[in-house]
């Protein structure tokens, strides 16, 4: 069988470490009041403080080892019902009350020797009442103590179990995005396959698969500067320029020292792949997809516009909100942050087509 520590668990283990250290402290802080309290008490009644210190300070010291026993009988009933803790807080204080009227009178034996050695009940009384009291004051004290430590787990269990959500509801947004992608990047290389352009499906293969291989390395927790993200993109639309080589146009805008900016990795990817899809695909003409960044007060703004065919205005209009691409996008940076980020996508004129990412403006 193994020792009871081993099949604790690493948090277990921190949390009844920390438990313990502090208890060690407070105990210590505690009797140290309660003495210096007494020596002015006693001092006040006419007992020279000086020379009662050594009796004080060893009965002080045992009342603080009484007092980690309290305390470890406490903590071992720490998850049981409030009655329960309180029969124990009792228990053991009133046989801690008791051993410390005990070393009380052997103290008083011991330094002063009085000749003959009598109990004097009332004091003895007197003794029993204030250690129970100091004891009792103690075992609340420290279910106070435990009841502060169990809050603190709590709100770090609780921040845990968000991080742990929001981490998979940004992975399963963020693998939503590569099928999309996948999906029509093949029904490219097909259409150049069907077309006999067998040399360009070659290059787009392998263009696709360096950026697969790309992306399935990033993170989808952790940024990455906007200049890496845009080299990406170029590689996407390098993909998508072996079929659309002669209708397609890029350009950059971006505002000097934003390449620098944080952005979550491949957020621009289904902004882009809707530029192609409706703008480029479904023109006859060259069609002009933009990409911008700048500074807009303590936000980053970046921005994908694209040129769309007279005809496909209407359609354009009514399904650009319900895209998985934009969707997933708008939710990704709600998630990742939360009342500041946005995604806002429609047409600026019957023939351009804008979608916008907003979030807070975070230099590398």
């Amino acid at each position: 069988m193994k020792p009871k520590d081993e099949t604790k668990s690493p948090d277990e283990s921190a949390y009844i470490g920390s438990v313990r250290r502090t208890t060690l402290w407070l105990g210590f802080l505690y009797w140290f009041v309660e003495f210096l309290i007494s020596s002015i008490l006693w001092g006040i009644l006419g007992t020279d403080p000086i020379v009662s210190a050594p009796g004080k300070l060893l009965l002080m010291s045992c009342g603080m080892v009484l007092s980690y026993g309290i305390a470890a009988a406490m903590f071992r009933v720490r998850h049981r019902h409030i009655a329960t803790k309180i029969v124990v807080g009792f228990s053991t204080s009133l046989i801690a009350a008791f051993a410390n009227t005990g070393i009380d009178f052997l103290l008083y034996v011991l330094f002063v020797r009085p000749d003959p050695i009598t109990v004097d009940w009332t004091n003895t009384g007197y003794t029993l009442v204030y250690s129970m009291a100091t004891f009792v004051g103690w075992s609340f004290f420290f279910v106070a103590l435990l009841y502060s430590f169990e809050l603190r787990e709590r709100e770090r269990r609780l921040a845990i179990s968000r991080e742990e959500a929001l981490a998979a509801q940004m992975r399963a947004l963020r693998y939503q995005v590569n099928p999309h992608f996948l999906f029509n990047t093949l029904n490219s290389i097909t259409g150049l396959i069907e077309e006999g352009q067998t040399i360009a499906a070659t290059r787009m293969v392998m263009s696709l698969s360096n950026f697969l291989r790309t992306t399935l390395e990033l993170d989808p927790l952790h940024d990455v500067r906007l200049a890496d993200e845009l080299a990406l993109q170029t590689g996407y639309l390098h993909i998508e320029g072996e079929r659309y080589s002669d209708r397609m146009k890029l350009r950059m805008d971006i505002a000097n020292g934003l390449e620098e900016a944080l952005v979550p990795s491949l957020i621009l990817q289904p902004l882009i792949e809707n530029a192609v899809k409706h703008g480029v695909g479904r023109s006859p003409d060259q069609v002009e997809i933009v990409i911008s960044a700048a500074k807009v007060g303590h936000a980053l703004e970046i921005a994908v516009e694209n040129d769309i065919a007279p005809e496909t205005g209407g359609g354009r209009r009514q399904s650009s909100g319900t895209g998985i691409g934009l969707k997933n996008v708008a939710d990704r940076v709600q998630a990742r942050f939360p009342g500041v980020g946005a995604c806002v996508s429609g047409l600026v004129t019957p023939k351009r087509f804008r979608a916008a990412i907003t979030m807070p403006l975070r230099l590398a």
